[in-house]
């Protein structure tokens, strides 16, 4: 268990700690000097179970604030310091604010320097504590009277402390591994130390980990798991990290250090945010603020997505749009402080970290924001996917969570591929199916000389927001009932044709002899026109109409081909592929005979079409079975 102190400046947490556990946490000249904290400091004590209690002492000045949040962020327990000559003190207020904000419901207060004053006065410093504690998340914590120089109540407050961390649940390190960095150093002998709180997930010596959101791959060396040497540490534990590949000025306190998976650092998320009721005014659209997240600290603006004005006391939806990249994901804990670094406004939790820029006040994204902020996953995945589906491996990031599909739904629908894999409800799978099948045949009413669009155009066109690979497999099941067919590439209704009249019919059978046997050097518009004894216009026009029926295909606006002849093209790349896992221009010019720009042409086609995909200067297949599979190739 880690006990995290809070309470105002000169109350005695450091004496306090030291009574507590023999170790002197200001470890600072400075701090000695002037007899007050400035930065965190840490202490550990050994527990009858073989366990470890440790302890984060924070700075009781207004003017450390910044540095208490750091420390406070991963505490499991709250030790708030009082002392009973003062009582409470702005200080006292501000932090216990903090801890409630951060949802912190476990611990006890201590009411120190017992010896300067009174019985009465005791008493009285008691009654205003209650009070005090009564509307927060810590209200009935036990409090303990105490003297750390003559040591009244230090032994039963100890107590107290062993037997809470004994009962506390042992986190079970699932998900990745997540440490919050507040401090980075350099041992002799050793290298750069990191030292933090771990979030989530667990680490082991050799792990190859991430420095986020600087994207600095680092190895873990050594460990030290709360304050001893270790081969393993986990969720709930302070950790020293001896990291390798990296120097102590490339790490600075705010970073993670996590798995690489979890690297996603972003500087716009969606959040469910709570104005303190002892904020000063109502907090306004787009005010700027001090953010604190884990041990980072970065100003942000607060986009309001419910309403203009957020009043004290009252919880609205919102976005935070820090100035930098900061790492942050689903349930963690924040603190907004005002833009002068004097009041504590508010906190509250993470719950998109990906917030979109734009139509976030929509109808359809506040309900996917309420859907976000139930607790239990199998429950939020459901609501969710009432709403749209997901993307899962997205979803896995965002939420640190392992083995996400084993929580959906049983009726779900799951799509997977190499690209991801995403989930759908079923009543929201076959309303995308009706949608798309409404939309063709609109399509086919406007353009009756069109067969239809092909896969690609009708995604872009009817279903922007869907994968591509979840757009296959719902077009898939449609092609597999046949109750939507696919000609050439172009998908269509099974009603609708476009026929050729007879005219048109006979001058086509006249030019497929010459467009078959030209094959890969298919002449162009103009020469079949010169051929034919036709205006180009008018062999264009027929051109573009064999395309829609899918008798042909248009590469590009003068260059035709028959299928069987874009067939042997396709099949060239997928050989390319198969040796190389991609396609160049000169490779494929070279074995098709084709000229250079000729064969950037029909690989565009390709890319455009969906066949294949455009990576850098090459091009990789994205669906082999679009032409049929090659047997060989040219």
């Amino acid at each position: 268990m880690i006990v995290g102190t809070a309470g105002h400046v000169d109350h005695g947490k450091t004496t306090l700690v030291h009574a507590l556990t023999g170790v002197d946490t200001d470890r600072l000249e400075a701090e000695k000097l002037r007899g007050i904290s400035i930065e965190l400091g840490y202490a550990y004590q050994p527990l009858a179970d073989g366990g470890v209690l440790g302890f984060i002492d924070v700075p009781g000045h207004e003017r450390f604030i910044h540095t208490m949040l750091a420390g406070a962020a991963g505490i499991d327990f709250a030790l708030l310091v009082v002392a009973a000559d003062d009582g409470v003190m702005p200080q006292t207020r501000e932090h216990l604010n903090i801890l409630d904000l951060l949802g912190i419901k476990q611990g006890a207060v201590a009411l120190t320097k017992i010896d300067r004053v009174e019985p009465a006065r005791i008493a009285e410093a008691e009654r205003d504590l209650h009070r005090l504690l009564a509307d927060t998340a810590l209200a009935g914590m036990p409090l303990f009277a105490v003297s750390a120089t003559d040591g009244q109540g230090i032994d039963a407050l100890r107590a107290h402390l062993h037997q809470a961390a004994q009962a506390m649940p042992q986190a079970q390190g699932e998900g990745g591994f997540r440490l919050a960095v507040d401090r980075s150093f350099t041992l002799k002998g050793a290298g750069t130390i990191v030292t933090g709180t771990v979030f989530a997930g667990s680490v082991r010596v050799g792990d190859e980990l991430v420095v986020t959101p600087a994207d600095k791959p680092v190895r873990l060396r050594s460990l030290h798991v709360m304050n001893r040497p270790a081969q393993e540490g986990r969720a709930g534990q302070r950790c020293a990290l001896n990291l390798g590949g990296v120097g102590k000025n490339e790490i600075q306190r705010g970073d993670w250090i996590v798995t690489p998976r979890l690297h996603a650092p972003t500087a716009r998320f969606d959040v469910q945010l709570t104005l303190s009721p002892q904020a000063p005014a109502a907090l306004p659209h787009w005010a700027p603020v001090h953010l604190h997240l884990g041990a980072a600290h970065v100003m942000a603006r607060v986009a309001l997505l419910e309403s203009e004005t957020l009043a004290p006391g009252h919880t609205a939806l919102a976005q935070l749009v820090a100035a930098r990249p900061i790492g942050a994901l689903h349930g963690d804990r924040f603190i907004l402080r005002d833009a002068d670094a004097r009041h504590t406004l508010g906190g509250g939790q993470v719950l998109d970290p990906d917030g979109p820029a734009r139509k976030r006040k929509t109808p359809l994204r506040l309900a996917e924001l309420a859907a976000l902020q139930i607790p239990d996953t199998p429950q939020r995945l459901a609501r969710l996917l009432e709403i749209q589906g997901l993307d899962l491996d997205k979803l896995a990031v965002h939420w640190n969570r392992d083995a996400l599909a084993e929580a959906l739904p049983p009726d779900s629908m799951r799509v997977h591929a190499s690209s991801g894999n995403w989930a759908f409800s079923g009543l929201h799978w076959r309303s995308l199916q009706e949608k798309l099948r409404a939309d063709l045949a609109g399509f086919h009413e406007q353009f009756p000389d069109e067969l239809g669009p092909d896969s690609a155009r009708a995604r872009r066109m009817f279903l922007p927001r869907l994968p591509a690979a979840a757009f296959a497999a719902l077009t898939d099941e449609l092609l597999a009932d046949g109750t939507l067919q696919r000609s050439g590439s172009w998908l269509h209704l099974p009603t609708h044709r476009i026929t050729l009249t007879q005219e048109e019919e006979a001058f086509y059978q006249r030019i497929r002899p010459w467009l078959a046997e030209a094959s890969f050097a298919v002449a162009q518009v103009r020469d079949l026109a010169r051929l034919a004894a036709r205006d180009e216009t008018s062999m264009r026009r027929l051109l573009q109409k064999l395309a829609r029926q899918g008798k042909l295909y248009q590469v590009v606006r003068d260059l035709f081909y028959l299928p069987e002849t874009i067939a042997q093209l396709a099949a060239v790349v997928q050989e390319l592929e198969s040796g190389a896992g991609e396609t160049r221009a000169a490779e494929f010019r070279d074995r098709t005979g084709l000229g250079r720009k000729r064969a950037i042409q029909v690989l565009e086609f390709f890319d455009r079409v969906g066949f294949t995909r455009r990576v850098r200067e090459a091009h990789r297949l994205r669906n082999l079975d679009m032409f049929g599979r090659a047997e060989h190739a040219v």
